[in-house]
């Protein structure tokens, strides 16, 4: 596909190449936060494991054996919290980490990109703090959660203003 007379040129393809390289400073931080994010997610799975141990809470008759429980049980508090705060992860960070992905390979400004992704990321993090760590009243949560919202939300605005030549 053919983009015009620049994409012609070697140094154009070059620039694309280093645009997702670690030797991009805004891809180099890109990859440090999704590497945390990912960690992070990691971790809820095995915070969800230890809450249900703690609370012999267990969902699955073969689970029962690794206790002294002798019924299936759902509903702990602790354990459902934890699982809710997993599951606003996964509908919310991957949604993060692929359009800020978009967003780094349309070559935004430098400092502004590290910055949102930063401030995105560190959200996300504050987010599981005071929701399944250490729960914290409202709006604590609900900052956490919109300000990595929003800065999906103008990536994803400004991927589209970037590409819409392309349509």
């Amino acid at each position: 596909m053919d983009n015009g007379p620049m994409d012609a040129t070697p140094t154009a393809a070059a620039f694309r190449l280093i645009l997702l390289s670690k030797s991009n400073p805004v891809m180099g931080c890109y990859m440090f936060w999704t590497s945390l994010l990912v960690l992070k997610m990691l971790v809820m799975s095995l915070l969800t494991a230890r809450q249900r141990m703690k609370t012999k809470t267990y969902a699955n008759p073969e689970d029962l054996r690794l206790s002294r429980s002798t019924e299936v049980r759902f509903g702990d508090p602790n354990v459902e919290r934890v699982r809710r705060a997993h599951r606003n992860d996964l509908e919310n960070i991957l949604p993060f980490l692929l359009m800020s992905l978009a967003y780094v390979a349309s070559g935004p400004n430098p400092l502004t990109a590290r910055l949102l992704i930063r401030i995105g990321a560190s959200a996300r993090l504050i987010h599981t703090v005071v929701y399944a760590i250490i729960p914290v009243p409202q709006p604590a949560r609900a900052l956490a959660f919109f300000t990595t919202f929003a800065i999906t939300c103008f990536e994803a605005g400004y991927v589209l203003v970037c590409c819409i030549k392309y349509i």
